[in-house]
C-alpha cells in the first residue's frame, strides 16, 4: 500500500487544541473540500481515527455526524460498510466568505507571508521527486476544463510547494490557507485565459526551483498572487 503523502498524513495527527470538536471538523472538512481525501476514501475505523486523531469517540462520532449531514461523507452500513467521503462533496462552506472588512485581505496577506516562505525554503531543499509531482499538476491543469477539477490541481500544486519545504509547520498553514483561498475564489470569475497564464507561472516556478533560484521564485510567487488581490479588490462594495 502506498504511503500517504505528508499533507494527507497531516490530516490524521493528533488533534492539539482545547476545542477539539471545532479543530476535527475543520480539519477533515478542509480535507475533503480541497481534494485530499478524494471521493470514495473510506476513512479509517472508528476507533483507529479517534486514537489517530487523539480525542474521545464520541467527539469524534459528532464531528462524523455534522460532516455526514453537510454532505462532505456518507455512512454504509453492513459488509464493507464504514465512513467514506461523498462522491460529490462541497468544494466550499454553504456559506461564502463576505468580501466587506479586512477579512479577506487577511487572508490574502496570509497567504503572501506562508506562500513566499514555502518558496523560499523549497529552492533550497526539493529533492527530484517534489519537482517531478509539481511538473504533474501543471500537466493536470493544462488538460482539464472543468475549474472545479483545475482548482484541485491548482490545491495539489500549492500543496506540493509546501511538501518541498520539508516544514510540517508550513504545511499545516498552506493546507489552512488553501482551504479559505476556496471560500474567496467562489466569488471571482475564471476565464480560460487568466487559468493558462496562472498555469505558465506555476511551469516557471517549477523551473526556477529546479535551479534553486529562490529569490526570483520568490518574487514569481509574489507575482502569481497578486491577480487574485487585484480582482478581489475591484468587487470590495
Amino acid at each position: 500500500m502506498q504511503a500517504p503523502s505528508p499533507a494527507v498524513a497531516a490530516v490524521f495527527e493528533p488533534v492539539q487544541t482545547a476545542t477539539t470538536l471545532e479543530e476535527t471538523l475543520e480539519r477533515l472538512g478542509t480535507a475533503i473540500r480541497l481534494g485530499l481525501l478524494e471521493p470514495g476514501t473510506r476513512l479509517p475505523p472508528e476507533r483507529d481515527l479517534a486514537d489517530q486523531l487523539g480525542i474521545a469517540r464520541s467527539t469524534l462520532r459528532q464531528a462524523l455526524t455534522s460532516l455526514t449531514e453537510s454532505g462532505h461523507l456518507v455512512a454504509m452500513r453492513g459488509r464493507g460498510g464504514g465512513t467514506f467521503v461523498s462522491d460529490a462533496p462541497p468544494l466550499a462552506e454553504s456559506t461564502r466568505v463576505e468580501l466587506s472588512g479586512g477579512h479577506w485581505r487577511d487572508v490574502l496577506d496570509y497567504r503572501i507571508a506562508v506562500e513566499v516562505g514555502a518558496v523560499v525554503l523549497a529552492a533550497e531543499r526539493r529533492a527530484p521527486e517534489d519537482l517531478a509531482r509539481l511538473r504533474e499538476h501543471v500537466a493536470a491543469m493544462r488538460e482539464v476544463g472543468d475549474f472545479s477539477e483545475y482548482r484541485r490541481a491548482d490545491v495539489f500544486f500549492h500543496l506540493g510547494l509546501a511538501e518541498a519545504s520539508r516544514s510540517a509547520r508550513l504545511l499545516a498553514a498552506m493546507t489552512e490557507v488553501q482551504g479559505e483561498m476556496s471560500e474567496l475564489i467562489a466569488h471571482i470569475a475564471h476565464p480560460a485565459p487568466v487559468l493558462a497564464r496562472s498555469n505558465d507561472q506555476h511551469a516557471q516556478l517549477v523551473r526556477l526551483l529546479e535551479r534553486r533560484e529562490g529569490f526570483a521564485a520568490a518574487q514569481l510567487a509574489r507575482e502569481h498572487m497578486k491577480g487574485t488581490e487585484q480582482v478581489l479588490a475591484g468587487l470590495m462594495p
